[in-house]
């Protein structure tokens, strides 16, 4: 006996799972998404340095926000101002929980679903110390990104933090606005009371911060976690 079905229920299906996908600032959701926002006071002084977080398929935002906690659809310093769109065809993961049970080639290319890696990186980082220089919130994504083996991984807190800051599309001008307004009043202020050296004191504090990272990804592989 055949069963008929429902091509309204059929249509329905189909709405809700293209809905799912799609991005909803107004929702915080962005789906295979990496996520940016500044931190207040820090990105005042260095515009390009912020907190991270990257994406579940249903948009929830995942990111490592203090010692042995992923904060989940919460994002820690507010509204996302800037995303990166990850194209799943460069991931070597499965398209559904169904492909990932069907499979029984036993091949290491495809590991896992989209949600399977971020569970296991989510669970990793629950057991982590949260520490901003050596283990943070790009640790956490660069960690989920290779593990994903998106564009073959190699990827760590400095390339990452690259991309968003040259790549990262804004969700809108008042995100804009939010993020870059705060540093030109600063630099403003600044340099009106502190001239050059204010501007030696910037100089030296941004290149100290941006060494350490650079030091600690490529020169000793210990000292940053991923």
């Amino acid at each position: 006996m055949e069963q008929n079905e429902d091509p309204e229920h059929g249509v329905m299906m189909e709405h809700t799972s293209l809905q799912s996908l799609q991005i909803d600032p107004e929702r915080s959701r962005f789906p295979f998404c990496i996520v940016w926002t500044p931190i207040p006071v820090l990105s005042w002084f260095i515009p390009f340095i912020g907190h991270m977080g990257l994406c579940r398929e249903d948009g929830v935002i995942l990111d490592f926000a203090g010692p042995n906690f992923v904060c989940v659809d919460n994002f820690t310093f507010g509204a996302v101002a800037r995303y990166i769109r990850i194209d799943e065809g460069k991931c070597c993961v499965y398209r559904s929980d169904k492909d990932y049970k069907q499979d029984e080639s036993g091949t290491d290319a495809l590991t896992m679903t989209w949600d399977g890696a971020l569970k296991k990186g989510t669970q990793e980082y629950q057991h982590l110390s949260y520490n901003i220089l050596t283990c943070n919130c790009h640790s956490f994504v660069a960690n989920n990104l290779n593990r994903l083996k998106f564009r073959n991984g190699g990827w760590n807190v400095v390339n990452l933090a690259a991309m968003i800051f040259l790549k990262g599309q804004w969700v809108n001008k008042a995100a804009m606005v939010r993020s870059l307004v705060p540093s030109i009043v600063v630099f403003g202020i600044g340099l009106y009371f502190g001239g050059a050296t204010f501007l030696t004191f910037w100089a030296l504090f941004t290149f100290l911060l941006v060494g350490w990272f650079l030091l600690g990804t490529y020169c000793f592989s210990n000292l940053i976690h991923l």
